[in-house]
């Protein structure tokens, strides 16, 4: 019933968004591309007004002062709890600063635009007295309150990948002590570990970098609405490749993530990189135009010597030689890779080809790579395909019970993956045989039906023959 209830509220929210941007969008007032920024913004603002209220309300409600509103309380009698608030919850909002007294304002309020660069200003600026000032800092940039065109980019790849990283990099685990993502984006994946595990076995947090500001605030819009405390996460701006963050933490038992396939980066062209300690065991960088495995030598640095990392790849470096093929003989040699699964074709969107799913690990009991071809495990919706709940579990269960399927999975020894005919190759079709689905020929069969047709062609020519000769004759 809960979740029947969950549901409709989805639906009704959808429709209530939906709404609002079609009316705007239509009328010119945003642009489609922009919409996001502005819609998130205005939801986290409500969203952080209301848990700051209630927040209040229940400490006075639970003191005997039932009839007790934060929101209808003087400013000036509220100021003085300022400080002690700041301290439990991360920031401060005063009562007329509220989103619902703001609202209640907003159509005499002609200088509305101005309120609310003022309100955030004010909401940011308290959380500066706090620990969790990198936390708010810059929350609001993206909601520009004097655009003409009143935005965060709409990720160009499908969601569906989600719940299946977040699954295969806890398989084996009820409880870890901290999650990571080197390209969080706006946290999706963090957030689905979340929900895979719980909130509670999840012991410090959950961590993330991020280039872009617009999706960089996202993710920390979206760690409040999730009701995930300032104090339980960490999400920095930088260039993950360029500029590391957390390297001082305690290795992450649990890496997922979805990096930006083939992405320019400094690479070969800096020399100096080749010292990082991230890139350094290999003894080569990968590529300056295609970052991907920049990407994975990095998440292997920030693991755990018990954790898992599982990463989104194109399916170009399982394959490529040079300084590619270097990193992969590394991997492999050292016993990094725990498995290969090749996804489905057209996932996402704008995008027809297979990606893969690399699986890392360093504590390996084994000295083989496990290879998944769940290429066949999709259900079409529309023009592209989704990986359903069935497909999900299977694909898990082939990872966790790591056991030859024909046409499906091969466990395959490292030595195998190394010999002079495989060169390291980590593509999947290089080891699962795909079953033929042709049609199959029964040799014998068909000989003997060859055999019955000539036999009857011969004794059609005979009778021909005699019926010529009566004619003849």
């Amino acid at each position: 019933m809960a979740e029947i209830k969950k549901d409709q509220e989805r639906d009704e929210l959808f429709r209530r968004i939906y709404k609002i941007a079609t009316d705007l969008v239509h009328a010119g007032h945003v642009a489609e591309w922009d919409f996001k920024s502005y819609v998130l913004g205005t939801m986290f603002y409500r969203y952080i007004s209301e848990n700051f209220t209630a927040y209040i309300n229940e400490g006075e409600h639970a003191a005997g002062n039932k009839d007790f509103d934060y929101a209808k309380m003087p400013d000036a009698d509220a100021e003085p709890a300022r400080e002690g608030l700041v301290q439990e919850k991360g920031f401060f909002i005063l009562p007329s600063e509220l989103f619902c007294n703001v609202l209640a304002r907003a159509d005499e309020d002609d200088n509305l635009n101005e309120t609310l660069e003022r309100v955030f200003n004010h909401i940011e600026s308290s959380a500066a007295s706090g620990d969790a000032e990198n936390d708010f800092a810059g929350l609001f940039d993206d909601f520009d309150v004097n655009s003409k065109a009143i935005g965060e980019t709409v990720a160009k790849r499908n969601k569906v990948l989600v719940e299946l990283l977040a699954r295969l990099g806890t398989i084996g685990k009820t409880k870890i002590n901290k999650v990571y993502d080197p390209a969080c984006g706006s946290g999706s994946l963090l957030l689905k570990v979340e929900k895979v595990l719980g909130k509670d076995n999840i012991e410090r947090g959950f961590y993330g970098q991020e280039i872009d500001l617009t999706t960089y605030n996202l993710c920390r819009i979206n760690m409040f609405l999730h009701n995930i405390e300032f104090d339980k996460f960490s999400v920095v701006r930088e260039d993950t490749l360029l500029s590391p963050q957390h390297w001082d933490d305690q290795p992450f038992e649990l890496i997922v993530s979805n990096p930006p396939f083939s992405v320019p980066w400094e690479g070969d062209k800096n020399p100096l990189l080749i010292n990082d300690p991230r890139f350094s065991p290999a003894g080569v960088l990968a590529p300056a135009s295609k970052g991907d495995m920049a990407f994975i030598m990095h998440s292997l640095s920030w693991l755990a010597s018990n954790g898992a990392a599982a990463i989104v790849c194109f399916p170009g470096i399982m394959y490529r030689g040079g300084a590619e093929q270097k990193i992969r003989k590394y991997l492999v040699d050292n016993n990094f890779v725990d498995a290969i699964i090749q996804l489905p074709s057209n996932l996402f969107l704008n995008v027809t080809i297979s990606v893969d799913i690399m699986l890392l690990k360093k504590n390996k009991t084994g000295n083989a790579v496990l290879f998944v071809d769940a290429s066949k495990e999709f259900v079409k919706v529309t023009k592209n395909n989704r990986l359903s709940e069935d497909n999900i579990r299977r694909i898990v269960s082939a990872v966790a019970e790591r056991k030859d399927e024909q046409h499906f999975a091969r466990l395959v020894p490292n030595d195998e993956v190394g010999s002079k005919q495989n060169n390291y190759n980590l593509s999947v079709s290089t080891y699962v045989e795909q079953e033929d689905t042709r049609e199959k020929v029964d040799i014998v069969k068909l000989n003997a039906e060859i055999a019955e047709i000539v036999a009857r062609e011969q004794r059609l020519r005979e009778e021909i023959n005699r019926i010529v000769e009566e004619i003849e004759g």
